[in-house]
């Protein structure tokens, strides 16, 4: 990072389609407030300021003020500007926010006047919350947490990007840090002094300090609900042919996403539609219809099929209520052949509007007529939300980045354990928190940085 005074416009790029009612500019450095001088009492620095016409409202107070070219005095706009001084600010720099109208001329113009000023620079992706972590008022866990909330499609989403903006996986990963510096500090102490009286047990400490962060690393790797939550949760629609699976499809969908048809395996590849279901986001599959066929691409259809089943995180099994026989084939499809999971799978039975029965045990449904969907909904919803509650006892695992980083430490401590001498153990250890402190950038690699912030949108 350099020191110079960046700005970007705050809101979405005004369009003739969408002009918006407001365009917020931010500037943040060690002249932002002098920009803002500049653009809307460029006098004042001849004739210095004074109480009865200062150049600078009060810091965190709006005023009304006329923005202005610096170089040739034209009026840009009028709008509120509001200042704030450092550190205590977003960046931890002195900023500066322009509200003006949102024309697309109006912000074009803005932008212009502050590039004009020769001391500004326009901002890189994500370079206001870098500064930010610069300046410490946040780290990597909680940057990563702005891009997902801005990116947030559903309130699940929102509500998890929230709680890790907050800091609750800074709070996890910093935990174990100090549990491991503790550990390497014993460690380090039986190198560095073999010859002191050390504590009686020192050994049994460090071996049980490292098994216990070790197990609840291990037990963090195996929860995917914050994985789920950024990806959205796979759901596979599976039954035998015919039994309206694209039907349902497109009912949830709200739209023809998969074609429908009273032929017997039209669908022979596996169909996607992302959707939010009751706040969750959902990926929901169609496939083929389960049944024994001498055709060989519908046998790969099949196959594709119960793969897809096997590795989604619900499954919903849809059954022809017109079927006399549809109880037996719901029994024979549950038991053997796909991961189902009784606590949370769904059973639906439809086209009861051909046959209305009672169907314990099984959600009833017309995916002609809709009747039923309310109710398959608030299923879809309550499994959802066993599946992404079920042994939540910690903030969620939510990026790549962090898995890869966690499984080096967790065989960096697995290495710790199984160590023939104390120094290739504290190493060992050593690395383990390195690797922790990559996550939340307590160790610092520039590339890294590059690589996060990239990915955020200009203005933040």
């Amino acid at each position: 990072m350099d020191d110079m005074t960046i700005y970007a416009l705050g809101t979405p790029t005004p369009s003739r389609a969408h002009p918006g009612a407001l365009s917020v500019i931010r500037l943040s450095g060690p002249r932002a407030a002098d920009a803002l001088i500049f653009l809307t009492e460029p006098k004042a620095f001849e004739r210095g300021r004074s109480a009865r016409n200062p150049a600078l409202p009060a810091p965190r107070r709006m005023a009304l003020r006329t923005v202005r070219d610096p170089v040739s005095g034209e009026k840009i706009d009028r709008g509120l500007v509001v200042w704030f001084e450092a550190p205590h600010t977003e960046t931890g720099e002195t900023m500066a926010e322009l509200h003006l109208h949102g024309g697309r001329a109006v912000a074009n113009a803005a932008l212009a006047a502050i590039q004009r000023l020769g001391f500004c620079r326009l901002a890189e992706p994500g370079e206001f919350t870098r500064r930010a972590f610069e300046h410490f008022k946040l780290d990597l866990t909680e940057a990563e947490a702005i891009a997902d909330l801005v990116g947030a499609e559903t309130e699940q989403q929102r509500r998890l990007a929230l709680l890790q903006m907050e800091g609750a996986l800074h709070r996890l990963y910093e935990d174990w840090r100090r549990q491991g510096l503790g550990a390497l500090a014993h460690l380090e102490a039986a190198i560095d002094f073999p010859d002191e009286d050390l504590p009686d047990g020192l050994a049994d400490q460090v071996t049980i300090a490292i098994t216990q962060l070790q197990g609840e690393i291990a037990a963090h790797l195996g929860d995917r609900r914050g994985e789920r939550l950024r990806d959205g949760l796979s759901i596979a629609i599976i039954g035998p042919p015919n039994a309206g699976k694209s039907s349902l499809l497109n009912l949830l969908a709200r739209r023809e996403a998969a074609i429908v048809s009273e032929t017997a395996g039209t669908t022979r590849d596996v169909i996607e539609v992302h959707l939010d279901l009751g706040g969750w986001p959902v990926v929901l599959a169609d496939t083929a219809g389960l049944r024994e066929t001498g055709d060989a691409v519908e046998q790969e259809g099949v196959r594709r099929a119960r793969a897809r089943a096997d590795i989604a995180d619900l499954r919903i099994l849809v059954l022809d209520a017109s079927d006399p026989g549809w109880p037996d084939t719901m029994q024979a499809l549950t038991a053997a052949g796909t991961s189902w999971v009784a606590a949370r799978d769904i059973v639906v039975a439809n086209k009861t509007d051909m046959a209305p029965v009672a169907t314990a045990g099984a959600v009833s449904l017309s995916a002609k007529t809709g009747a039923g969907l309310p109710d398959l909904l608030a299923r879809i919803e309550r499994s959802a939300s066993q599946l992404m509650e079920h042994g939540a006892v910690a903030p969620p695992l939510t990026r790549a980045r962090h898995r890869e980083a966690l499984m080096e430490a967790h065989a960096a401590l697995c290495r710790a354990l199984e160590a023939p001498e104390i120094a290739l153990s504290a190493e060992d250890l050593r690395l383990a928190m390195r690797a922790l402190g990559r996550i939340t950038g307590t160790v610092r690699i520039d590339e890294l940085l590059d690589v996060i912030f990239r990915d955020f949108c200009i203005g933040k």
